[in-house]
């Protein structure tokens, strides 16, 4: 006996086809507020503030957030690095002497005074290097290194071969910080 076509069958096949179609419709037309959910924004009232007195774009503040912390005031590093921003203590310190503040070292999870002293640091990078590959090559890996790799040759000054940096963390660090800076910019910029 030969089967005919199963019409019960080939209405659930197209019900869930119009389901999934419909999901993507909605799942597309909404494509920004869901990126949102993933690319946040918090603590805009020190980012904005920080990042107009250093002239750092907040877009750049808010992706390092993302990638070093997540947003995390309490993060830590297995290496001692702390706050939003990852900011090592030494670091900390060093920055918040240049601009006449005394910090302790529990002071880099307070986000004011973690966010003011980063967009601070990434300014003093920003300035040094004149690119911003090699700024945050040097904000990951320190700028001592960075200025090894340009006197050794093994990455021009001007930043035109940052895919060549080094230590892979540094280089996929400049690559991830790039891609959520262009979102950050892409889905809040209209705003």
């Amino acid at each position: 006996m030969r089967k005919g076509f199963n019409l019960k069958k080939i209405w659930k096949f197209l019900i869930v086809l119009i389901v999934i179609i419909l999901m993507l419709i909605v799942i597309f037309a909404n494509k920004n507020t869901i990126m949102k959910k993933f690319y946040i924004i918090k603590y805009s009232e020190y980012v904005e503030k920080y990042s107009k007195e250093y002239d750092v774009d907040k877009y750049l503040i808010y992706a390092c957030i993302k990638a070093e912390s997540n947003f995390n005031e309490k993060a830590e590093s297995k290496k001692g690095a702390k706050g939003l921003m990852q900011l090592m203590d030494s670091t900390g310190k060093e920055i918040a002497k240049g601009l006449n503040m005394t910090i302790n070292n529990d002071d880099l999870f307070e986000p004011e005074i973690n966010i003011k002293l980063g967009t601070k640091y990434i300014s003093k990078m920003l300035q040094k290097y004149e690119n911003i590959e090699l700024a945050l090559a040097a904000y990951n890996a320190g700028s001592g290194n960075v200025d090894s790799w340009i006197s050794s040759g093994k990455i021009k000054s001007d930043g035109s071969d940052a895919e060549n940096i080094p230590f892979k963390e540094t280089n996929n660090y400049v690559r991830k910080i790039l891609k959520d800076y262009r979102i950050y910019k892409d889905l809040y910029m209209s705003d």
